[in-house]
């Protein structure tokens, strides 16, 4: 068999295709065979030799968007040398920004149903305590500590369940629910926050929050 000259273009090719598919059909609904006949005479085989299976594809996929997703970066290094704004400033800018990022449109409608895919739910909540947490939320919550703007003895914790709640808990990823509920959840997430003297998100949050679940539940 011959050697694949230009195998980082096959990737690229592989997981543009795959993107471009779970954006319109859903994960669910897009099968290897699928990303085949899309390749332009690509083989199965010629998938399966860089990927072991849909969910590693979805992984690449995920991994490309976050690499490619340079602006946000950039804001999260900004904020952190911002020397004008305070902790709590920080943390309210950072997901902000978060909401407000359209690949984050296109993660919800590619996101694979958790319960079918638990392997997935387990690599989201590796995320959050290995990386999201530790290196992106706790850091600027311990800064809040240290100006006063947050009150907490416990900023690696406060970290992860916040973050926890959000893409897990408010956003329904492993659950069919309602935009009442949802709504509720909200209300409920911002009353424990408030209590906290941490007001997160504004009132255009819940309806960026409400979309992206409607983005989730129509490609089911």
């Amino acid at each position: 068999m011959a050697r694949n000259k230009y195998p980082e273009e096959t990737v690229n090719k592989i997981l543009d295709v795959s993107m471009q598919l779970f954006l319109e059909k859903g994960y669910e609904h897009t099968s290897i065979q699928d990303i085949v006949n899309n390749l332009g005479g690509l083989s199965k085989g010629a998938i399966y030799h860089h990927f072991k299976s849909k969910e590693d594809i979805l992984n690449g996929v995920m991994d490309k968007l976050y690499q490619g997703n340079d602006n946000e970066i950039d804001h999260i290094k900004r904020l952190e040398k911002n020397a004008n704004m305070t902790g709590l400033e920080k943390l309210q800018a950072l997901f902000t920004s978060a909401l407000d990022n359209p690949r984050q449109e296109d993660m919800f409608q590619m996101a694979p149903d958790f319960i079918k895919n638990p392997q997935m739910l387990v690599m989201q909540l590796e995320g959050i305590f290995k990386e999201s947490a530790p290196h992106y939320v706790q850091p600027i919550i311990e800064e809040g500590i240290a100006d006063g703007s947050i009150k907490t003895e416990y900023p690696k914790e406060l970290a992860e369940v916040i973050l926890l709640l959000i893409n897990i808990w408010l956003i329904p990823l492993i659950h069919e629910d309602d935009p009442n509920n949802v709504a509720n959840r909200f209300a409920l997430f911002q009353e424990m926050m408030a209590k906290l003297g941490i007001e997160v998100f504004d009132a255009v949050a819940i309806e960026r929050l409400e979309k992206f679940r409607k983005l989730y539940e129509q490609k089911k």
